[in-house]
């Protein structure tokens, strides 16, 4: 029989079980110790949303200097500029085109927080130019991506974290502990939900292009479309050609939860459905969505409604395991640790981990950590999301090969393990 460890154990033992948990690093930054006080020099690429705050947070963390703000707005630029030289004194300086600075020699790093489409494009161009990479989730635009990125972070001998910020959570990584230690006994099944009340898009128009955006380079690698008033610059979410939909967006925090605490890496049968129920508007991913992914001896199951704010467990967003002695949920703010009746044994408050999922980025570059959330593991986290959504698109069940890391005997689903890249802009390793 297990035996329950109890909290204080878990406490006393949390740094060496992140640690255990982690993926490992790849290699120290390219100027290491020749930078002046080990300082790690930063551009940050898409400010509109997250990346401003990226760009604020990193600013503000000891030995690392944001010296570009990068974006295809330019009032985007000016916002992150304004917001990094508030928080330091001193201004980074503005660029519209990343690309121009991949041969920077004085750039240790570039974090990515750009639209979908182009995170591995821009992961990948900076690895191959030397440089340690920071991408929000999801990982890539499509499984195929997702398989380069991992390749040119190995080649090219790159650290590459992604955005996934629980993974450096202390109480996260005790809940996880727990989960796997047999605290609530064999865990059989997780969930993750998101549900939230987004507003409707509307029929967007055609329309010039404002001139504070380059839109061509917005759109980068991803196949041209005419510039439409209600795309830019969140709802392409909601379009496959930049975005991959909530699952995408929010699903692959709750889905990595899931398959961390279940120590699982790929599905062998993932089923989906669902469908826009609620919003009458431009939309193309769906607004209620139900995903299963069948491990063989467990299962992950995945549920969102942009449209309808209550969820599981009393919370709008989270992840519960469920064992045969109990369950186990994790929210935004805590953990708790219930018996097969339902009645909570235990309740812990906990943070997300944003800064010191940042910290260990930058350890990991100065060569004294063990990245959390090494790109493989976030790569396979976001696989689940791409089954996910293909499942759904083609209204099918998709078998996968865990051994091969292929789709079987689906041409349909096979067809959108990749995609089409506009003349030149390729992906390539």
């Amino acid at each position: 029989m297990t035996r329950p460890l109890n909290r204080r154990q878990f406490v006393q033992t949390t740094a060496a079980a992140t640690a255990a948990l982690a993926a490992p690093a790849i290699l120290t930054s390219a100027r290491g110790a020749d930078a002046p006080a080990n300082t790690v020099t930063l551009a940050v690429v898409g400010t509109n949303g997250r990346g401003s705050t990226l760009a604020s947070n990193f600013a503000g963390r000891p030995g690392c200097k944001v010296a570009y703000i990068c974006d295809v707005d330019s009032r985007a630029i000016a916002k992150a500029v304004s917001l990094v030289e508030s928080r330091t004194g001193k201004a980074p300086q503005g660029v519209a085109d990343f690309r121009t600075l991949l041969d920077e020699k004085s750039l240790d790093a570039f974090v990515i927080a750009t639209p979908d489409h182009w995170h591995a494009p821009a992961t990948i161009l900076a690895c191959t130019h030397g440089k340690h990479v920071y991408v929000e989730k999801p990982a890539s635009h499509n499984a195929a991506e997702g398989e380069l990125m991992v390749a040119a972070a190995g080649k090219h001998k790159r650290i590459v974290q992604m955005g996934s910020q629980r993974r450096s959570s202390v109480g996260v990584a005790e809940a996880i502990g727990r989960v796997q230690s047999g605290d609530i006994g064999r865990v059989l099944f997780a969930r993750g939900w998101i549900n939230s009340t987004r507003p409707n898009i509307g029929y967007g128009k055609r329309a010039a292009v404002p001139e504070y955006l380059d839109y061509d380079l917005w759109q980068g690698p991803a196949p041209r479309r005419p510039y439409q008033d209600n795309v830019v610059h969140y709802n392409w979410h909601w379009f496959w050609n930049w975005g991959t939909g909530e699952l995408g967006n929010n699903g692959i925090h709750a889905l990595d939860l899931c398959r961390w605490g279940l120590a699982v890496d790929y599905p062998k049968r993932v089923t989906c459905g669902g469908g826009k129920f609620f919003f009458d508007d431009d939309q193309q991913t769906p607004d209620t969505q139900i995903a299963t992914f069948n491990f063989g001896d467990s299962a992950i199951n995945w549920e969102h409604r942009t449209w309808h704010r209550r969820g599981f467990e009393g919370q709008s967003w989270g992840a519960t395991f469920y064992g045969d002695k109990g369950s186990l949920v994790i929210d935004s703010s805590e953990y708790r640790v219930a018996n097969m009746e339902g009645k909570q044994i235990d309740r812990v408050e906990m943070n997300r981990g944003d800064i010191e999922h940042l910290d260990n980025f930058l350890d990991a570059i100065r060569g004294n950590a063990k990245l959390n959330a090494e790109i493989a593991e976030g790569v396979k986290s976001t696989l689940l999301c791409h089954l996910g959504n293909i499942a759904y698109r083609t209204a099918s069940t998709v078998n996968f090969d865990p051994e091969k890391r292929k789709i079987i005997d689906n041409p349909p689903a096979e067809a959108l393990w990749g995609r089409e890249y506009e003349p030149g802009w390729e992906v390539k390793v």
